[in-house]
This record gives C-alpha cells, structure tokens and sequence, in this order.
C-alpha cells in the first residue's frame, strides 16, 4: 500500500497517463500480483523452514500415516490461501480508489491465487535448501529486485533491449502480465489462458 500511495498516486500525479490508464491504475494490477507473490512465498519459505529445522514439526507428521506429500500439499494451500488473503485486501483497497477500470477484475482474485499456488510451490522448493536464517537474505537478494524491476511500475519496454530478456526470465513477470489486463481489458478472460507455466512451476517444485 505505501507503493501504491507513494509511487502510483503521489508520483503517478506528476508522470500523468500512459496506455490509457492513470499511473496508480497501471501500477496497482502488478502491486496485487506482487502481494500474493510476498504472501504466498514468505508463509512457504520463512514458516516451513522454522518448522523444518528448529520445530521440527514435520517429524512429528511423518509418524503419523500422512507421508511428505501430504505435508507439502498442505503447506502449499496454507501458503497460497495466505497469497489470497493478501490480494483480496488489496483489491477491495484498489476498487475503493476508483483504480479498477473493468468488471473483469472479479477474476483477479481467481487470478491472484493461481500467482500464489505457484510461488509457495517455489517456494517449499526452496526452503529446503536453507539451513540458517542467514540464508533468508540470499531470498531477499533476489525477492526485492524481482518486485520492482518485473514491470510491476513500467511496462517491458522501457527497459534497454539487453535487459529485457533478463526481465522476462522473472517468474513474476508472467505472473503480472496475466493479472494487468483483468483491471483494464474488456477481453481479459482469454489472457489465463496464455500463463499455464505458474501452475506448472508450482507442481514441479511440490514433487
């Protein structure tokens, strides 16, 4: 929300308009992207890493009939429901400042939580590879500059032509450019279609 206010309406008011919506409503879509990103990666990596190596939570699951796979399928819907809770507060936000320009956006709730299944999926993934919470800085050396360079402000080219490749390898990348049209684009159900690959990383990673 403080990037929303700071950069989408305070600076936003002196860059103006561009692709046919205010600077706020541009940023807000890729804001909500990155809010159930944060949400869903931070319960799957900081929560599951504790509970791995100091609570020891899971050696108490695994005695019981449920196995590894029930663990992580359970891990991952607690981390995406959490995904979900944030973007849900941040639409109602976005809505209330008159930034949602289409009744499309009713999808990007669905939308948010397909973002968030994928990234605690990366997520759980990762956290198995941590072993002290020093570790967690290497998470947020790449976590940060993911949210602020995949678009989530600027559309993909104002970036230099030798940069927009790397931008591109970003998983939130995908991520915004399936939650941006909801907002804004009276055709935007088509656009789910075209961003199977979160889903897939989330698979991936639980197995």
């Amino acid at each position: 929300l403080f990037y929303l206010f700071s950069l989408g309406l305070g600076l936003g008011h002196y860059v103006g308009s561009g692709h046919g919506v205010s600077d706020a409503s541009y940023s807000a879509p890729g804001l909500l992207a990155a809010s159930a990103m944060n949400g869903a990666l931070n319960e799957a990596m900081t929560n599951v890493f504790f509970k791995l190596r100091y609570q020891k939570t899971y050696d108490s699951i695994l005695a019981t009939p449920l196995g590894p796979t029930d663990v992580a399928v359970g891990e991952a819907a607690w981390a995406q429901f959490r995904g979900a809770l944030y973007a849900a507060g941040f639409i109602v936000t976005t809505a209330a400042l008159g930034l949602v320009q289409s009744w499309w956006a009713l999808l990007a709730l669905p939308a948010a939580i397909v973002i968030g299944f994928g990234f605690s999926g990366i997520g759980l993934g990762a956290s198995t590879f941590l072993r002290t919470w020093q570790d967690l800085d290497w998470v947020q050396l790449v976590q940060l500059p993911m949210f602020l360079f995949s678009t989530t402000f600027y559309p993909l080219s104002v970036y230099p032509a030798a940069i927009q490749w790397l931008v591109g390898l970003s998983p939130l990348y995908p991520a915004i450019e399936l939650m941006r049209p909801f907002t804004h684009d009276p055709d935007a159900a088509v656009h789910i279609l075209h961003h199977p690959s979160l889903a897939f990383l989330a698979l991936i990673a639980i197995c």
